[in-house]
C-alpha cells in the first residue's frame, strides 16, 4: 500500500521491500497484491522475502511458528504459479487450491524481483533450493558473507538455476566529516537500535532451539544484547558503511570484493531524526556516490574451498 503511494509521487523510481513474511499471507491475495503493485511502478520492483524471526508477532498472525519453513516455500510456490498469468492449482501441506484460479492483472515477462532474507550459511542455502537469491545484512564478518555465498552459488547451480543474479546486502549508513564524528553518531543510534532488536525480539525468553528451522537464531540473537552496549558496537560499525565519505566509499569496495553487487543503505531506524537520515541519504548520494561510481569494479576472486565449509 505504502509503495503504491510512493509509486504514483515518484514516477520511475525503483521500489523495494525488505521484508515480507510469506508464512503469514494468503499466497493468492499477496500475488495479486504484488502483480497490481508492479503494473503501478515504472521502475524497477524488488521483493525481498523472509520467514520473520519474532515469536510475537507470529502470535499476533495467529500462525504457528514451527510451520515457517514450510508454509514460506508453499507461499513461494505459489507465487510463482500465480505470476506465470496462467490457470493453476496447488496442493501442499498447508496450501490447497483445488479448483483453477487465475491471478491477475497479467504481468507477461515484467515480473519483479525477488530475494530471500537470510541471516546464516543454512537458510542461503534454503533459499538457493527455492531458486531465490539471498538478500544478505552487512552485520555479518567477512568470512561469514564469502560462505554465505558460497554456500548459495553451489546449491543454486546444483539445482540448474542462474547465479548470474543480483546479489543485494543490507547497510547501515553515518556519515561524518571525521571518523570519530561519524562513529559516535553511529554508536549512539545503532546501540538503541539493538536494544530495541532484542527486546523486540525477547531474546532471554524466546525458545528458538525449540523451534524447527530456528534453532540457528538462538546463536544469531544471543548477542544482540552485547551490541546494544555503546562499549562493544565497533565490530557492527568496521562491518557497516561509518565513517568519512572515503571510508565508506572503501568498505564498498571491500563488499564488493566479497560478492555484492546491489547496496540498500539506511539509517532509518527508530529513534534517528529525520534531519540525520536525510543529511546521510543526501552526504551518500553528492560524496560517497561519485567516488564509488569513479572506483574499478574489484574483482571477485575464486572462494576458497575452506569458506564452504
Amino acid at each position: 500500500m505504502f509503495l503504491s503511494h510512493i509509486a504514483a509521487a515518484c514516477p520511475g523510481l525503483g521500489l523495494g521491500t525488505a521484508v515480507m513474511v510469506l508464512p503469514w499471507y494468503d499466497p493468492v491475495r499477496f500475488a495479486e497484491d504484488v502483480a497490481m503493485l508492479r503494473t503501478l511502478t515504472d521502475g524497477p520492483l524488488h521483493i525481498g522475502m523472509g520467514r520473520g524471526t519474532a515469536k510475537l508477532e507470529y502470535d499476533a498472525m495467529r500462525v504457528p511458528m514451527i510451520e515457517a519453513r514450510e508454509r514460506f516455500r508453499e507461499c513461494w510456490e505459489v507465487m510463482q504459479l500465480a505470476l506465470e498469468g496462467k490457470p493453476f492449482r496447488y496442493k501442499g501441506k498447508h496450501l490447497v487450491l483445488d479448483r483453477d484460479i487465475l491471478v491477475r492483472p497479467l504481468l507477461g515477462a515484467n515480473r519483479p524481483n525477488f530475494y530471500g532474507a537470510i541471516g546464516s550459511p543454512e537458510s542461503a542455502e534454503i533459499m538457493a533450493d527455492l531458486g531465490l537469491p539471498p538478500l544478505s545484512l552487512a552485520q555479518f564478518p567477512d568470512y561469514l558473507l564469502l560462505k554465505i555465498l558460497s554456500r548459495w552459488r553451489t546449491r543454486a547451480a546444483a539445482h540448474g538455476f542462474e547465479t548470474d543474479v543480483t546479489l543485494p546486502i543490507s547497510c547501515k549508513c553515518f556519515i561524518g566529516d571525521t571518523e570519530a564524528e561519524a562513529r559516535a553518531e553511529a554508536r549512539h543510534h545503532l546501540s538503541r537500535y539493538y536494544k530495541l532488536q532484542a527486546e523486540h525480539y525477547t531474546v532471554d525468553s524466546t525458545p528458538w532451539a525449540d523451534i524447527e528451522g530456528y534453532q540457528q537464531f538462538a546463536k544469531i540473537f544471543g548477542g544482540m544484547k552485547e551490541m546494544a552496549d555503546p562499549a562493544k558496537i565497533d565490530p557492527i560499525l568496521d562491518r557497516n558503511l561509518v565513517g568519512t565519505p572515503e571510508t565508506i566509499a572503501a568498505q564498498i569496495t571491500r563488499l564488493r570484493s566479497i560478492g555484492f553487487d546491489y547496496f540498500i543503505v539506511s539509517n532509518a531506524t527508530a529513534g534517528v531524526p529525520r534531519e540525520a537520515r536525510h543529511r546521510m541519504m543526501r552526504r551518500f548520494m553528492e560524496e560517497v556516490a561519485p567516488i564509488v561510481a569513479r572506483a574499478p569494479v574489484p574483482d571477485v576472486p575464486d572462494i576458497p574451498a575452506r569458506a564452504a565449509e
